[in-house]
């Protein structure tokens, strides 16, 4: 059944791979983005992610609405850029429950954009969507749980009483043009991909394919509501993460980073420690009940996939 998908903030990597995803199934495809091109098989349509425009014509009718707007986390944490981290997201989804609100013929599910860092710092205790949530001093994650905090309660505040909303818990997405790949693999290719503060934390992953594949699936399925963890089934610590990446790189040790170290890092590259040390032990509970099936259960084959 052809689909109108409309992709909100659609215009970055993940934003790319499901519209390449939603165009070979035969849907239509709208992108909703600040800076409008042409597009083969893609309509754009200029929105600033926080007051009604042109583009809610294309929401009235659509079937389905999927948000992926937020600044990047991958800065300081400064209060100029923790003002536009949160806007950008309460914003966005403020304004896109507005519109469907307001629609005739609103879209059947909302897909919202969330993360699987709102979850507790954890090194032995897997995390399903009953997991527990909340920020931990020795992960320095309080701000990002507040975020995602204000995030789903916007989404869960929109009154779409005709529209299901998922909330997606995503962890890191793994792709070849995807800044985490192309990071992680760097520090392998130049002896720098030791473990991590001892690498005990655990990281949860999920690869490209299967993020969009999974994304179809819980569309497909109205039995999918409120959060939903997109993660891979098998977690892996992160030093066994960075030997993966010496692996595929040929390159035998890595230096080893202390906490001392990924701090002086971090201020040089104008990004924050949390993304590296904070423990992500999440499990796709309701995907795996389901019954849905993944290509990439292990994370050597996942990596082995993007390097080819």
């Amino acid at each position: 059944m052809k689909r109108r998908i409309i992709l909100a903030g659609g215009s970055g990597f993940l934003g790319n791979a499901l519209a390449g995803k939603f165009i070979a199934s035969g849907h239509e495809v709208f992108i909703l983005t600040r800076r409008p091109k042409n597009r083969n098989g893609v309509t754009e349509i200029l929105w600033d992610a926080k007051s009604p425009g042109d583009w809610t014509k294309v929401v009235d009718g659509a079937d389905v609405v999927i948000n992926l707007t937020g600044k990047s986390v991958d800065c300081r944490y400064n209060k100029k850029n923790r003002r536009e981290i949160i806007s950008s997201r309460i914003d966005s989804t403020r304004i896109l429950g507005e519109a469907i609100s307001r629609s005739a013929n609103p879209p059947r599910v909302w897909l919202n954009s969330s993360s699987a860092t709102f979850y507790k710092h954890s090194l032995n205790r897997p995390m399903d969507e009953a997991g527990e949530t909340g920020f931990t001093p020795e992960a320095k994650d309080e701000f990002s749980v507040e975020v995602i905090r204000q995030w789903e309660n916007a989404l869960n505040a929109a009154v779409t009483p005709r529209t299901r909303k998922v909330a997606l818990r995503t962890a890191i997405v793994f792709a070849r043009n995807g800044e985490a790949f192309r990071a992680f693999r760097t520090l392998a290719r130049f002896g720098l991909g030791g473990a991590m503060v001892g690498g005990k934390q655990m990281v949860s992953w999920i690869h490209e394919m299967d993020f969009c594949r999974a994304i179809e699936y819980i569309i497909a399925n109205d039995s999918f509501r409120g959060p939903v963890n997109v993660a891979a089934p098998n977690p892996l610590p992160n030093s066994e993460m960075m030997r993966c990446f010496r692996k595929s790189s040929g390159v035998p040790i890595g230096l080893p980073a202390t906490k001392w170290m990924l701090e002086i890092g971090a201020f040089v590259l104008r990004t924050e420690t949390e993304l590296l040390i904070k423990s992500r032990y999440v499990v796709p509970g309701k995907l795996q009940d389901s019954g849905f099936q993944f290509k990439f259960l292990k994370f050597s084959d996942a990596l082995a996939d993007l390097c080819k």
